[in-house]
């Protein structure tokens, strides 16, 4: 069975995920420590912890496409409303915390036991005043149990797999809780944080990115998790993709540790083109984001060569239209300046699911996957 690691964040490689983990594959997904935005924000701020958001989110698609879709799974893909006003929401977290929710009557007591002790570690921690408003359930367990287990999110992601019964693993790509993303626009203008550049004006995303930056609060290098890097050293296939590629998908090259140990790994590299241009990449096209994937690399890793890619495959979204068009508010993500090399392979082909317009068939990307591990 081979082993294939994704690097991306929490939810752009879904139909991937849930294809790879139908055919039984051993799948290994790395997602960023350093959201800012969403559930994770409160939870972050009130508590100065790792973003746990991206992690809950792929374990929840780990679950689904395994066929863990009981109880459990249900509570940890729970969340509070957003309509509720602060006692309110703050009341229906309590109706999970205390133990009142259906779902958490019919779990056996050891199981219930331990989610309820998770909860209340995570209320307790967050106190009083907490706006509980849009909270996952699955974020305040996972945040529970880092916090129950000594700020360790390794164990506290192994407590959540046991759990939800998760065969597949889920890391971070840091360990480090103080993780911070900023971009240099073309301009010269920087935003920091994670959010900031996910929720780009349109002004901004027209004058576009030059290049990301990861550093901790002490402007020091961001480490790589050592489960991650055990995992790249195991792996059959490394994969990078699809996801917003200045924030969930290039800064993982970024982290000290993991260009160079995916360099020295020797298996195939992918990196799988979007099929929409996003905010973070308007007017731009594949060639431009895999070429600033290379230079994140030759950044990373000291002594690197000037030439040659990290990548040994790229998957590349054929557009078929003649003509500008776009799904929603985005514009097809074209690759006419990605060229095949001597040192990489260009797999272009139809990779849009037929019934998901803008989005990856799965099961289609996944047979490449598959064919790529085991050559």
């Amino acid at each position: 069975m081979p082993h294939i690691v994704l690097f991306s964040g929490g939810t752009a490689c879904r139909s991937i995920n849930l294809a790879l983990s139908r055919k039984g594959v051993e799948l290994t997904r790395v997602v960023p420590s350093w959201d800012s935005g969403g559930s994770s924000k409160g939870i972050r701020d009130a508590l100065g912890v790792l973003s746990v958001g991206d992690v809950r989110q792929a374990l929840m698609t780990m679950a689904y496409g395994e066929g863990r879709v009981g109880d459990v799974v249900k509570i940890c893909n729970a969340r509070v409303s957003l309509q509720a006003d602060h006692e309110g929401a703050k009341a229906e977290f309590e109706f999970y915390a205390s133990g009142r929710h259906p779902s958490l009557l019919r779990l056996d007591a050891g199981l219930r036991g331990a989610i309820l002790t998770y909860l209340q570690t995570f209320e307790t921690a967050v106190g009083p005043a907490f706006d509980y408003r849009n909270c996952s359930i699955g974020n305040a367990i996972l945040t529970g149990a880092y916090l129950a287990h000594n700020r360790d999110v390794n164990t506290a992601i192994f407590v959540f797999r046991k759990i939800c019964d998760i065969a597949g693993n889920v890391w971070p790509s840091s360990l480090d809780d103080d993780a911070v993303l900023s971009a240099r626009l073309k301009n010269g203008c920087i935003l920091t944080a994670q959010d900031a550049v996910t929720t780009l004006s349109p002004e901004d995303a027209a004058v576009g990115i030059r290049s990301v930056s990861l550093r901790n609060a002490s402007a020091a290098a961001v480490r790589a998790n050592p489960a991650v890097i055990e995992a790249i050293r195991s792996a059959d296939l490394i994969v990078f993709g699809p996801g917003s590629p200045y924030t969930s998908v290039l800064p993982h090259l970024l982290v000290e540790g993991i260009a160079s140990a995916v360099e020295a790994q020797p298996c195939g590299k992918v990196f799988i083109g979007n099929i929409l241009q996003c905010r973070e990449s308007t007017g731009s096209d594949l060639g431009e984001i895999v070429a600033a994937a290379d230079d994140l690399c030759r950044a990373a890793r000291p002594g690197a060569s000037d030439t040659g890619s990290i990548f040994t495959h790229i998957l590349a979204n054929r557009v078929l239209f003649p003509f500008a068009k776009t799904v929603g508010s985005f514009p097809y993500l074209g690759s006419e300046t990605i060229d095949e090399e001597a040192d990489r392979i260009v797999m272009r082909g139809e990779f849009e699911d037929a019934w998901n317009r803008g989005q990856h068939d799965g099961e289609q990307i996944a047979e490449h996957l598959l064919d790529l591990a085991k050559s």
